[in-house]
């Protein structure tokens, strides 16, 4: 089993900035992918952003340029800074965690952009 917890998000006003993070615990060694997703009221839940061990990332076209992931593989950390936010960045972001097959989630943060 893998535990994850997140930490950041909250409310911002667009323009604005925020931080991500998130801690892989447990049985997270070994080849890997961690990053985060996102659900909006109503929508499905999609890609943000993910990077593997190797440092290989893969971004949603939406945030390419505003966001940037960067991992500490000693630490099995995450992190995610997210400048120049929009309002339709506003949703839950989920931490992810994959392995082989599988994959688990955090508890999700809220991220609120909002004049």
């Amino acid at each position: 089993q893998v535990q994850l917890v997140e930490s950041g998000g909250g409310l911002v006003q667009p323009g604005g900035s925020l931080r991500l993070a998130c801690a892989a615990s447990g049985s997270s060694r070994g080849l890997n992918t961690i990053g985060w997703y996102r659900q909006a009221p109503g929508k499905q839940r999609e890609l943000v952003a993910t990077i593997t061990n190797g440092g290989s990332t893969n971004y949603n076209d939406s945030v390419k340029g505003r966001f940037t992931i960067s991992r500490d593989n000693a630490k099995n950390t995450v992190d995610l800074p997210m400048n120049s936010l929009k309002v339709e960045d506003t949703a839950v972001y989920y931490c992810y965690f994959r392995r082989l097959i599988d994959i688990w989630w955090g508890q999700g943060t809220q991220v609120t952009v909002s004049a």
